[in-house]
């Protein structure tokens, strides 16, 4: 942006010489040149990572699920511990765009797009868990709610089936959320196109957006009514991977506590991944001046206030063991504090309770290395989470001999991994092919700019640019 003057927090104080032809190559500038050394080594590593996850899955569907560390009692382990944590990730692009949106927060802006692109990598991401963890995934299709090859009706009692509804509905909205958003953008970059192959892939994503005001008002209908759906779905969908472990009898799952507990963590991972990543883009692409200070605080504010709340549903839980004095209750959160994995829940309190309590302060929230650290610990804490629920849940139960000692294989790892080098490809993928940013959105932003008057100018006449158009 021209003649732009920073504080020492970075944060741009002057936006108003900023023109729309400007916050155009701005934007667009990361699909506009050759990126560097530094993207293809990221690039080479995400996709390794994610060539070994797909070959282990290759391996596990060949050989059984044997080769897991799953045993008895641990049925459950890293595959449905990977689901929950990546479905988790999903909900803080929903949260930026939808729910923000609706409450006209502005400051949503700079990060929705990039939010939302992640929700649906979190989520694709997050459907490989249950396919392998059925051990034929091959058949699959079966949890589908239609007669089956053997005229048989799903079984709608199924945590499987729920969390198939859940995945669809979710995946299915936030992609058309998504899309919808990028459509005025992608039709300014089909003005922008280079080549002519550039041009006709634009064009027919576009979907013949001219910028008419016809075009605005269905696109704001749409956009508001898509939000409207979004907006309970952060709520639903969460809650009703939670019932996957509600509805069952087991110590430690069979509680009220569980929906609002798994949303709050959704949300509390979510920001928390949304910053990892945004604070590493913004960087290498030059992109301070869009995302600002000002941006971070505010999600780092989001991420200590969820923080809260998942600190306050430890309490309840451990209260609520004590409180009604049930035997195997009491003995289960004795066992997560005190037992084999004593670690894990000493390391899910200090990353998810303690580590967010510095963004009290206004200089760590606004300070880089500081909101870096806590957003990786909250997804350590967060990833660990998921397994001190559903492992030291299972491997001690109601008679001590049945009890036994769960132990991820190289398998196990390696499927992990794998999933993150899938996400961070799709990632890594999406910064280089589309605008990061909503190039909309942010002119909406710019002094005197009003959306319903000054973004209804057709996306084929970049050259109108002045503030009083």
């Amino acid at each position: 942006m021209s003649q732009v003057i920073t504080d020492r927090g970075g944060e741009f104080k002057h936006f108003d010489q900023a023109t729309f032809a400007q916050v155009d190559d701005d934007i667009a500038a990361p699909m506009a040149y050759i990126p560097g050394r530094t993207w293809w080594i990221a690039l080479a590593v995400s996709s390794s990572l994610m060539l070994l996850g797909f070959s282990l899955m290759a391996y596990t569907v060949a050989n059984g699920v044997g080769v897991w560390g799953n045993n008895s009692p641990v049925f459950w382990a890293f595959p449905i511990v990977n689901f929950v944590f990546w479905i988790g990730i999903g909900h803080a692009g929903t949260l930026i765009s939808a729910i923000l949106f609706l409450f006209r927060q502005p400051w949503r802006n700079a990060i929705a797009r990039f939010a939302e692109a992640m929700t649906i990598f979190a989520v694709m991401t997050a459907a490989m868990f249950p396919v392998i963890h059925m051990g034929r995934p091959w058949l699959a299709h079966w949890v589908f709610p239609y007669p089956n090859d053997m005229s048989i009706w799903v079984n709608f009692r199924s945590p499987l089936v729920w969390d198939v509804f859940a995945i669809s509905t979710y995946f299915t909205v936030s992609l058309l959320f998504w899309y919808v958003g990028l459509i005025p953008d992608l039709a300014a970059m089909r003005e922008r196109a280079a080549t002519k192959v550039h041009r006709v892939i634009y064009s027919v994503l576009s979907c013949g957006w001219t910028g008419l005001s016809r075009h605005w008002r269905h696109y704001e209908r749409t956009y508001l009514i898509l939000a409207g759906l979004s907006t309970p779905l952060v709520v639903s969908v969460h809650t009703i991977v939670s019932f996957d472990f509600a509805t069952s009898v087991i110590p430690g799952w069979h509680t009220t506590i569980l929906p609002p507990y798994f949303v709050a963590g959704a949300v509390f991972s979510g920001f928390a991944m949304v910053l990892t990543v945004l604070i590493v883009v913004r960087r290498l692409f030059h992109l301070e001046h869009i995302v600002t200070m000002r941006h971070l605080d505010h999600m780092n504010k989001v991420v200590l206030a969820t923080g809260l709340m998942v600190g306050y549903a430890y309490g309840v839980e451990i209260f609520t063991a004590w409180y009604s004095q049930e035997e195997a209750e009491i003995f289960m959160i004795i066992n997560r504090m005190t037992g084999p994995y004593w670690w894990a829940f000493a390391l899910m309190f200090s990353c998810n309770v303690l580590a967010p309590q510095v963004h009290w302060s206004a200089r760590a929230r606004r300070s880089i290395p500081i909101m870096f650290a806590v957003s990786i610990l909250v997804n350590i804490g967060m990833w660990f989470e998921r397994f001190v629920i559903i492992v030291t849940s299972l491997h001690r139960d109601y008679l001590p001999g049945s009890w036994g000692m769960y132990k991820p294989t190289l398998v196990d790892l390696g499927i992990l991994a794998g999933s993150f080098g899938l996400f961070f490809t799709l990632v890594l993928l999406f910064v280089r092919s589309l605008p990061v940013i909503s190039m909309t959105e942010i002119k909406a932003g710019l002094p005197g700019a009003q959306i319903s008057k000054q973004l209804r100018v057709p996306a084929k006449l970049p050259a109108v640019e002045e503030a009083n158009v």
